[in-house]
């Protein structure tokens, strides 16, 4: 594979999003969501040379969606535009109780430009032009044919070197559990980075602890496997070790998004060159950042604002740490 053009290409649905900010007023403030959209934001805000395959419709939305790429500097080389279809939408809700109370979805996405995507419609040149190819399970299961054509863009990249990273978002509205089992299966066969939650796992599996989840994921075929616990953090594996990187303590207001962030700073931490362990950090500070603010789009992290978190977390650590004894007044004490 000659050198990339791209360190991320993502491939799956954009939508607008309307998010009701407080649940005791019948207002929503307009913004942007998708699962593979959201990642490819996340990466290209903190670094990364970002392209997006997908398609919108016609009309002021998908006009809209393309300005934000454009504005994000993601590539809008794999973006068509429909005449005959529609550009997704989903309403976000928050609990009574206020910020950070929890968050419902409504989707308006039935018939959309991205549900109408065929393995004719990908950009296959584009495909060969990357380090990493990300798709979701959302991508998987809005249609069967834009199940088909991930699956072939999945093909096409990995025969010209790419690597291929895949969160599993499963929805059980979209799709039945086994489909989703077995076409997570079928991806998870040549797969180099899988992004589950336990929650996900369990549901489609039975599984709920996290080395049991990672032990299955790496027999299904996952080289790498980033677990999300949430608050938790994350557990990460590369096959050979495995390490927990604790959740990073934040005001969450809308948690909206927060696991798309995740995968794009993985996903630009690892193309940047870092290995599993410190991109799996980055993600989860990343994430933490991402509720702090309404919206999908809006809180995803800079790179200035997450290696200022970084530091911070850092000054904290050292400033909280126990004192280290002085080898020379301790005549036990040896250096080696």
């Amino acid at each position: 594979m000659s050198e990339p053009h791209f360190d991320l290409l993502a491939i799956g649905e954009p939508l607008i999003e309307f998010n009701q900010r407080d649940p005791a007023q019948p207002t929503f403030t307009r913004g942007f969501g998708g699962d593979t959209s959201n990642a490819v934001i996340a990466a290209a805000r903190l670094g990364a040379r970002c392209g997006y395959i997908c398609q919108v419709g016609d009309d002021a939305f998908g006009a809209d969606l393309q300005a934000l790429w454009r504005s994000e500097g993601v590539a809008l080389d794999g973006v068509r535009s429909v005449a005959a279809a529609p550009t997704g939408l989903y309403f976000v809700s928050h609990g009574q109780d206020g910020p950070g109370s929890g968050h419902q979805f409504s989707y308006r996405r039935t018939g959309s430009a991205a549900a109408r995507m065929t393995p004719d419609d990908l950009p296959r040149a584009l495909l060969a032009r990357t380090r990493w190819l990300h798709a979701s399970g959302i991508s998987l299961a809005i249609s069967a044919s834009a199940c088909d054509a991930v699956l072939d863009a999945i093909s096409v990249a990995r025969a010209a070197g790419a690597r291929t990273s895949f969160d599993l978002n499963y929805r059980p509205r979209l799709w039945p559990a086994a489909r989703a089992l077995a076409l997570t299966r079928q991806v998870l066969a040549t797969c180099d980075l899988f992004l589950p939650s336990v929650d996900e796992i369990q549901a489609l599996t039975g599984l709920d602890q996290p080395d049991a989840i990672i032990d299955w994921a790496h027999a299904q075929g996952a080289r790498a496997v980033v677990l999300k616990l949430g608050r938790g953090g994350c557990r990460a594996s590369d096959g050979q070790t495995r390490s927990s990187v604790p959740g990073h303590p934040v005001q969450a207001v809308d948690a909206t998004g927060a696991g798309d962030c995740f995968a794009g700073a993985c996903l630009a931490a690892l193309a940047a060159g870092a290995p599993l362990a410190e991109a799996a950090r980055q993600a989860n500070l990343a994430a933490a950042l991402s509720t702090q603010g309404y919206g999908a789009v809006g809180p995803l992290p800079t790179r200035a604002a997450l290696r200022a978190a970084g530091l911070t977390i850092a000054l904290t650590a050292a400033l909280t740490a126990e004192p280290v004894a002085d080898p020379a007044a301790d005549p036990a004490a040896t250096t080696g």
